[in-house]
């Protein structure tokens, strides 16, 4: 394998050349000179072109002393054209105008780079524009429900926004925010993510062909970009709607040096349970909450450094407090989220060699509190559950531009993990003195890591490209060590000007697990660590796919099929949930999984116009394999869906209104139900005499061998805008669930006659409208 690489290496430093010139810059918006991520830049005259990188800088190599005619171009904004003759490198920055004209006109410049031509496979971007027009209820939309109505991606119950990515389970998307992994991105039992749009400038999900700069995670990347705010003028935005309301502000510190950028979103319904509970004639408290604070701060001290401070904080709260008649009184809460920050500094040490410094830290807990006081005893019990992860991370990546044949991207990085797998703190005071206070708790694990990757984009001639990479973990925790060493591969073949086969192999190690209790409503999946009785998961993926555009990008189609394998799987032992905290996390869960999963994927795609949207499809399959379930034999994966399709239609009727509409179709879920029953009899001397029982029935089944109903909705929305002399108002209704369709959200054995059982099926959401009010200044 070394020799092949190092083989591949110098086919790579043998195609590279020093050419005459090199023009140098950022791409930025003209009205907030926010970074403009994967902006095009192109030379029409010697068909040489490039985009920027994630913080709008960009790098071309031109012939010396030829005519130059570079288009400068992004989608939704005006391209701008530059002509001129260089003898000498230059560094240029180009200001790019918003484009709200709504004709429909003949595309002669390329706004982004065609599918064929992108070096990449299985990854998708779907601009924050797009997904704010998207149905939603109340108004509130949402990043993860938009990549559901991808191939490849699956949501988890209905409403939720859990990604299920080619088989894999949640805790095996690696999800970053502004370089920064968050490790829970669910409010609301999942129906909402932590991500606001209104603090969203990019995202972007790779499900295949993952570059070598990525790592620790089996299935996805998700790669979201904060906003930098406006270095140009203060604006603000807000929305009032039925599930939260939020307000988001930006502008200058120093003009065009410094800015900032800040959002607080909240759910209010916490406030009217309050206001319900002064006229309840029990004195009986309660509420729901959650909260999300993004904020970010930017500095410009030339076009050679920037600094970005980025802060998130968010949280879910339950609370009820009740007072009983005899004296007692009963209180419960729980908290969860995620709290993270990171400080980067971005330095440019020529044309060529771009630098990003990454200093972070990010936490997620959940705390269960239970207390029970009688007032006549002055007697308190007080029962309290937390437990966490925590990271502190250092990166350090490069972009090196030698030519335009060929990018190297590196680097480094190392995590210090601190998990807390549970920790059971019970306490009983009588007249203020401790009666018993004691604390049962699965020891914090410390690990550590470092990660160094490589990646070569290469371009050999006019039709084939490659991404060759190589991901290097080494991972520490106690007296272990787990080395890992992770080839990428990326081949892109343009074998005529609008098709491309592309194909991938991909080798991944994750060193986190997540453990799931599916029968409990509160979030206690618990974060644990690779350990020596406990390996990391690893995972090995082959893909292949065509892809084609026509009318420069406005169309695309792609078809891909893979093919993925994982490892070291974990899972509860049947029966055993979180609660058995007495015991070791190790001692509750079945190891050595094995999962496997296959599928053909197919997108076809409108990108520009009045009329935009797409369709997808997906055939797929997803088993998993573990020694003490199911007998050893394999087993559907719970969220192992046959077929899943989606359509997703958006339409410009004017300036002000667009109608957007979604349908989405997907097989049934996997579940566990009985499937038979016996009767189990009892010896003479065991009846039950009390019950006149004489034995029990015992019912037979499969692991995830029934499938639910399959599941099917259409939802609409509508948006209104408006300017006024203030600024900009836009309603927006919705409905979800347009033609009422009773989907099944769980299945359960119940009786209408006492006697006879059946299976009967709980629906979650019937048609629902609703209506959200949001402005702008």
């Amino acid at each position: 394998m070394k020799n092949i690489f190092l083989f591949l290496l110098l086919m790579i430093f043998s195609l590279v050349h020093a050419q005459d010139i090199t023009v140098s810059g950022y791409i930025t918006d003209l009205d907030t000179n926010e970074a403009l991520i994967d902006a095009i830049i192109y030379d029409e005259q010697s068909g040489r072109g490039t985009y920027t990188n994630n913080y709008g800088y960009y790098s071309l190599s031109l012939h010396k002393n030829k005519a130059i005619e570079l288009n400068i171009s992004y989608v939704g904004y005006k391209v701008e054209r530059e002509s001129f003759t260089l003898s000498d490198d230059i560094s240029l920055n180009f200001l790019l105008e918003t484009d709200n004209s709504l004709e429909e006109v003949v595309i002669t410049t390329q706004t982004q780079q065609s599918i064929e031509k992108r070096n990449d496979l299985g990854s998708i971007s779907i601009s924050v524009k797009k997904i704010k027009t998207l149905p939603s209820i109340g108004g509130e939309s949402d990043v993860l429900k938009a990549f559901q109505l991808m191939p490849g991606v699956l949501s988890g119950n209905e409403g939720s926004s859990s990604l299920f990515v080619r088989g894999g389970s949640p805790d095996q998307n690696l999800i970053l925010l502004d370089d920064v992994p968050l490790y829970y991105v669910n409010h609301f039992g999942g129906f909402v993510s932590v991500f606001n749009t209104d603090a969203i400038n990019k995202v972007k999900l790779i499900k295949g062909g993952f570059p070598a700069s990525y790592g620790g995670r089996l299935s996805s990347v998700i790669d979201v970009r904060m906003k930098e705010g406006n270095r140009n003028e203060f604006h603000g935005s807000g929305m009032i709607g039925l599930i939260a309301s939020k307000a988001s502000v930006e502008g200058p510190i120093v003009n065009s040096k410094t800015s900032y950028t800040f959002s607080y979103r909240r759910m209010l319904f916490d406030l009217i349970t309050k206001t319900v509970s002064l006229f309840n004639e029990k004195p009986e408290t309660s509420g729901y909450y959650f909260y999300d604070l993004n904020a970010k701060v930017n500095h410009k001290f030339s076009d050679n450094d920037h600094i970005y401070f980025s802060l998130y904080m968010g949280d879910d709260e339950y609370y009820k407090s009740v007072d009983t008649e005899n004296g007692f009184k009963k209180k419960q809460g729980a908290q969860w989220g995620n709290i993270l920050f990171a400080l980067r500094w971005n330095h440019l040490f020529n044309q060529k060699l771009f630098g990003n410094l990454v200093v972070s830290h990010t936490k997620y807990r959940l705390k269960v509190e239970n207390d029970l006081s009688y007032t006549g005893e002055n007697e308190l019990y007080e029962l309290k559950y937390n437990q966490g992860i925590f990271d502190t991370n250092v990166k350090m990546n490069f972009n090196y531009y030698p030519t335009n044949n060929y990018k190297m991207i590196f680097g480094v990085k190392s995590t210090l993990h601190s998990f807390n797998p549970g920790e059971l703190d019970y306490k009983h005071t009588l007249n203020n003195t401790v009666v018993m206070d004691t604390i049962v708790r699965n020891n914090i694990a410390k690990s550590y890591e470092v990660s160094a990757y490589v990646e070569n984009k290469v371009k050999i001639g006019d039709k084939l490209a490659a991404n060759l990479g190589l991901h290097y973990n080494s991972y520490h925790i106690n007296n272990v060590n787990y080395h890992s060493f992770e080839p990428r591969i990326l081949l892109n073949w343009n074998f005529t000007p609008l098709y491309a086969l592309k194909a991938s192999y991909t080798k991944m190690q994750q060193n986190v697990h997540l453990l799931t209790s599916g029968n409990v409503s509160l979030p206690v999946d618990l974060w644990i660590p690779a350990t020596e009785r406990t390996p990391p998961q690893k995972s090995e993926q082959f893909s292949v796919g065509i892809s084609k555009s026509s009318k420069n990008g406005k169309y695309e189609m792609s078809l891909e099929t893979y093919f993925k394998t994982s490892q070291n799987l974990i899972t509860y032992k049947e029966g055993v949930t979180f609660y058995n905290i007495t015991n070791s996390w190790e001692d509750k869960i079945e190891r050595e999984g094995i999962g496997k999963s296959y599928g053909i994927e197919f997108l076809a795609r409108k990108n520009t116009g009045n009329n935009t949207g797409w369709l997808s499809y997906t055939l797929s399959k997803t088993d998993r394999e573990f020694e003490g379930v199911n007998l050893g034999k394999p087993y559907p994966y719970h969220y192992d869906r046959r077929h899943s399709i989606s359509f997703v239609y958006q339409y410009q009727i004017n300036k002000n209104i667009n109608l957007s509409a979604t349908w989405v179709y997907n097989t049934g879920k996997a579940i566990t139900i009985a499937d038979g029953r016996y009767f189990l009899q009892y010896s003479d001397d065991n009846i039950d005499q009390e019950q006149g029982v004489s034995g029990i029935e015992v019912y037979n089944h499969g692991k995830n061998g029934f499938r639910m109903r399959d599941f099917h909705k259409l939802d609409v929305g509508v948006n209104f805008r408006k300017e006024k002399k203030w600024g900009e108002r836009t309603w927006n209704i919705s409905i979800y669930n347009v033609y009422n369709r009773q989907n099944p959200h769980y299945y359960y054995f119940g009786s209408d006659d006492g006697y006879t059982l059946k299976l009967k099926q709980q629906s979650l959401f019937p048609i629902l409208p609703s209506v959200s009010y949001s402005f702008k200044f």
